[in-house]
């Protein structure tokens, strides 16, 4: 079954990829994301429970003043 977006080749499978976000000056750097990636070009899909997550995550470092704040997914 093919069901990616990006390269209309692949279909997504169970995994964990790191995900960097940069919002204003701030750079957000989540480890170990789980989401369902592409098994031909790598692209991940992202749950819309992982990406409240991840917004939580990348507010709380714009909130602390930080440039570059790395961490670890933890639902």
């Amino acid at each position: 079954m093919v069901d990616c977006v990006i390269c209309r080749r692949g279909s997504r499978q169970p995994g964990k990829v790191t995900h960097t976000i940069q919002r204003g000056h701030t750079i957000v750097v989540v480890r170990d994301v789980p989401a369902d990636v592409c098994d031909v070009c790598g692209e991940a899909y992202f749950s819309s429970e992982v990406i409240g997550v991840i917004e939580r995550l990348v507010e709380d470092a714009v909130r602390k003043g930080a440039e570059v704040e790395i961490l670890r997914y933890a639902a």
